[in-house]
């Protein structure tokens, strides 16, 4: 199916990502996924090739472009079989330089994009908590007033992708007036503690970590944003997370597919290809009409992204439509390659474990759902 929302620009970009993903990615996977995180060199190289932070403006140290660069980028790792590294680039280049470069001071601009543009800063989004996930007005990390106009900062986070690596880490927390602010926190402060490296059932290769804040120093400046808009931010600049979630989803599935089909034809069973049976060939139109619909739908939401039109409604539809969708398509994929699919030698194996986290984080698919219906019911 051709795709017209790419310009020339955007093709040069992809086949450039391509080879990178390729030659630099793709082979070490399986080393990094035994790491447990990607190494920090990589994401230099990242940063050199453009591939972080590519809609940051060029006045701090970014490509300037639109958030289709971001999104072929998510692609690209994805068919590369690197969807560990694609979920830290979410919460690098869509959530935390979105949030700095919508929210930020001139000074906190200054003092991160650029070097997070480079690779040379890790960033991570704290969120989540032991007791709060997808309730984000449950949280319990607190900043309170020093009595200096400034704040100290105490609370734990879980489940952040990039926590192990993080050199700035934004955190949800609750303030004095019980609203919830976002602190922009450098890791290197005294007070800040990161637990283990949590081991997870898929997405081996992308550190997630505990983090904790021991009474932290902050500034009056280090608030990101209004104090105690926090979670009206969070709520508006959501729908790009959900987005870039999905573009990793439709791309991972179109890839579990491609896979499978090739592995079909080639496949006997009983004297014959294992396409050339009836079930097989109708599995397969099954997964290529879902896939279709979903690919139209999810470059529609890209375009209204880039064009700034793209809403917490539709944002939701996707996030649960989309994953649902393509996590049955990768599932009935595996189912294809029998025993083979199975095997961790086997990229249908990583794909699978990888798109199963796509339905929880970024907020549950029942979350979504109940997001619409609010939004219905309005």
């Amino acid at each position: 199916m051709q795709r017209r929302i790419f310009s020339s620009e955007h093709d040069d970009f992809r086949n450039a990502v391509r080879q990178f993903v390729t030659s630099e990615i793709t082979p070490h996977i399986r080393k990094w996924e035994d790491a447990g995180m990607v190494p920090r060199d990589v994401w230099r190289q990242s940063g050199a090739m453009g591939m972080l932070c590519p809609d940051v403006a060029e006045v701090y140290g970014g490509p300037g472009g639109d958030f289709l660069f971001n999104a072929i980028v998510h692609e690209e790792l994805a068919r590369g079989g690197a969807v560990s590294f694609s979920a830290s680039l979410i919460a690098h280049s869509d959530i935390i330089a979105a949030y700095i470069s919508e929210l930020g001071s001139e000074e906190q601009k200054q003092q991160w994009l650029p070097k997070m543009v480079a690779g040379e800063a890790i960033a991570a989004i704290g969120m989540s908590e032991p007791d709060a996930g997808s309730d984000l007005k449950a949280i319990r990390s607190m900043a309170r007033p020093d009595g200096s106009g400034g704040y100290l900062l105490s609370g734990q986070k879980t489940f952040i992708t990039n926590g192990y690596n993080a050199d700035v880490v934004i955190v949800a927390c609750k303030t004095e007036d019980k609203g919830i602010s976002l602190m922009v926190v450098d890791t290197s402060l005294k007070g800040f503690r990161r637990g283990r490296l949590l081991e997870k059932i898929g997405q081996k290769a992308g550190d997630t970590a505990e983090l904790f804040f021991d009474d932290i120093a902050l500034r009056a400046s280090d608030v990101l944003g209004l104090p105690g808009a926090g979670f009206k931010n969070m709520m508006r600049l959501m729908p790009r997370e959900r987005l870039a979630i999905v573009v990793t989803a439709i791309a991972e599935a179109e890839t579990a597919y491609n896979l499978a089909l090739d592995y079909v034809r080639e496949r006997k069973a009983f004297g014959q290809r294992v396409v050339d049976f009836q079930a097989i060939r109708f599995k397969l139109a099954e997964i290529a009409a879902d896939l279709e619909v979903a690919r139209v739908f999810v470059d529609r939401c890209m375009e209204e992204e880039a064009a700034g039109t793209f809403d917490i409604k539709t944002a939701a539809i996707s996030k649960f439509w989309v994953t649902d969708v393509a996590c049955k398509a990768i599932d009935d994929c595996l189912q294809l390659f029998g025993g083979y699919g199975y095997m961790r030698e086997y990229p249908i194996s990583r794909l699978w474990t990888d798109s199963r986290i796509h339905r929880i984080y970024g907020g549950t698919n029942e979350i979504m759902k109940e997001i619409i219906g609010r939004q219905l019911a309005a």
